[in-house]
């Protein structure tokens, strides 16, 4: 989030494959629905000007500098009629600043899905200072999200109401109003979002993405992916393989695992992430505001604050109450980076004293809610691409079975996500596949960088991903540090390596390991 490899249905089971908060043909035909779209008109001239205020879909805020300019590009509703109805997609870019040696665009997805690159890269430019120079950085809001044919389901005032709900029923009684509470949201995307739904999975987005670039006017993709993005690269490089450039993938899905083994997975990244910071808590001695001599004690009383909120709620922000549900989210969006540690355990404390407002502001910011009370869409967007793309859909019966493995894979975390399988059961649109093709025999080597401290796309997806990229394509990297991602963590190691590929063309040895400091 930020760059959110996946989005919280803690708060209420909002797609199969996220937390609290990833089938393609082969080569370059072959739409979405199987079919073979014909040509698409030639590259189009983009009309750069000033950005406007994002819009509250894209979560508000301040109009980005005069350095940056914005543009719509126009793609295929359906890429199967190329030739009929047509969306506009939101697309920014701050030019290269030394003309004379630019290299060429360099285009980033900083995951979700369903987050704004719009507004985005304006915020998180300085993280990649090195690289402005010789590119033009470029982002775009994907099909579904912010101002590109935004998906739209529920209001802010039923958001809060939502977000707040039970989402561990215990009784059959808040089972049904669980089940009711995600078929009644799938009803108002549906009613308000029918048209977009069924096209706004990851293959569409990636076709999108082949049309950006010739808009561009590059003749390969250069990429930065970030958790998502690195799902959404990867389709991309299987559609495209000779379109690729100089690619990166940061923070990596694993594209060999469904929806349910990939929850399953983050709840054992979570849970990891959750012990690391309550170990790093004790380490510190008298410093750590936690009650607990050991990290399992933290846990447990981790647990045991879940389970008070879960039967009564504390005070949060304004006349909101925190809830069991956004006091989870709260915590998981705090392990999302080791710098946020410090408000995860000043929230903590405070929740233990009472005072529910830093975990519900965590929250809220998973959530994409802003202090005035405006959700963007990106809850209403990760969903929608999500059950686009996965075709698992799960009975309550079928869940409740699951739950064990769930509870056993993360105490804190992992019942949240167990029933979040029933994310997609009631969605109107099939999805695409069990897992992504994303082979690419052809492609120009692809940095695939895994961190060990992930905790939303665990280590082992990036030498999955590697793999599946194919022999002489996917080059592995790997970071032992903490949090959601490797770049942005700022390790020297880490930036050299990445940025001798993009800037030199230098590709690293394989297996190539870097220690945070």
């Amino acid at each position: 989030m930020p760059s959110h490899a996946l989005r919280a249905t803690a708060a209420a089971a909002l797609a199969a494959t996220t937390l609290l908060a990833g089938a393609c043909t082969g080569g370059n035909g072959g739409g979405a629905s199987g079919r073979s779209p014909t040509a698409l008109p030639g590259p189009q001239k983009l009309d750069w000007g000033d950005c406007p205020t994002p819009s509250p879909a894209q979560g508000g805020g301040e109009a980005p500098s005069k350095e940056w300019q914005c543009a719509t590009l126009k793609v295929p509703l359906d890429y199967a009629d190329p030739g009929g109805e047509q969306i506009e997609l939101a697309v920014i870019r701050s030019q290269a600043r030394d003309k004379d040696r630019r290299i060429g665009s360099l285009v980033f997805n900083f995951g979700g899905p369903g987050g704004s690159g719009v507004t985005t890269l304006p915020g998180a430019a300085q993280e990649y200072a090195s690289l402005r120079d010789r590119y033009d950085l470029v982002s775009f809001d994907p099909r579904g999200v912010g101002r590109s044919a935004p998906v739209r389901c529920e209001d802010d005032r039923r958001l809060d109401a939502y977000y707040a709900q039970d989402n561990t029923p215990t009784t059959p009684a808040e089972e049904k109003e669980y089940v009711d509470r995600i078929r009644s949201y799938a009803e108002a995307c549906e009613a308000k979002s029918a048209k977009v739904l069924p096209h706004v999975g990851t293959e569409n987005a990636a076709r999108d993405m082949d049309v950006l670039r010739q808009a561009l006017g590059d003749e390969k993709l250069n990429y930065f992916g970030i958790s998502y993005g690195t799902e959404l690269g990867g389709v991309y490089a299987h559609l495209f393989p000779k379109n690729v450039g100089r690619a990166v993938f940061d923070a990596v899905v694993d594209p060999t695992k469904t929806a349910e083994q990939s929850s399953l997975g983050q709840a054992k990244g979570f849970q990891l992430a959750l012990g690391n910071f309550a170990q790093d808590c004790v380490d510190r001695g008298d410093e750590c505001r936690l009650q607990g001599s050991t990290a399992k004690e933290i846990e447990q009383n981790i647990i045991k604050l879940q389970q008070r909120l879960d039967k009564q709620p504390i005070p949060g922000i304004g006349d909101r109450e925190l809830t069991q549900a956004q006091a989870t989210n709260g915590i998981a969006q705090a392990l999302y980076s080791e710098e946020l540690w410090p408000l995860l355990e000043q929230g903590l404390d405070e929740a233990e004293g009472g005072q529910g407002q830093l975990l519900m502001a965590l929250s809220d910011a998973l959530n994409g809610r802003d202090p005035n009370g405006n959700y963007s869409n990106i809850g209403a967007a990760n969903t929608a691409i999500n059950c686009a793309d996965s075709k698992e859909r799960y009975t309550l019966e079928q869940t409740k079975a699951r739950l064990p493995q769930f509870r056993a894979a993360s105490p804190v975390f992992g019942e949240f996500l167990g029933w979040g399988l029933l994310g997609c059961t009631d969605w109107p649109v099939n999805g695409a596949w069990d897992t992504p093709d994303v082979s690419a025999p052809g492609s120009a080597p692809i940095l695939v960088i895994g961190n060990t401290g992930d905790p939303a796309t665990p280590y082992e997806g990036a030498r999955r991903m590697a793999e599946r990229l194919g022999e002489g394509v996917g080059v592995e990297l790997t970071y032992k540090g903490e949090g959601h991602g490797a770049y942005n963590s700022g390790d020297a190691c880490v930036q050299k390596a990445v940025d001798g590929y993009l800037l030199d063309g230098t590709v690293p040895p394989a297996n190539t390991v870097c220690t945070a400091a």
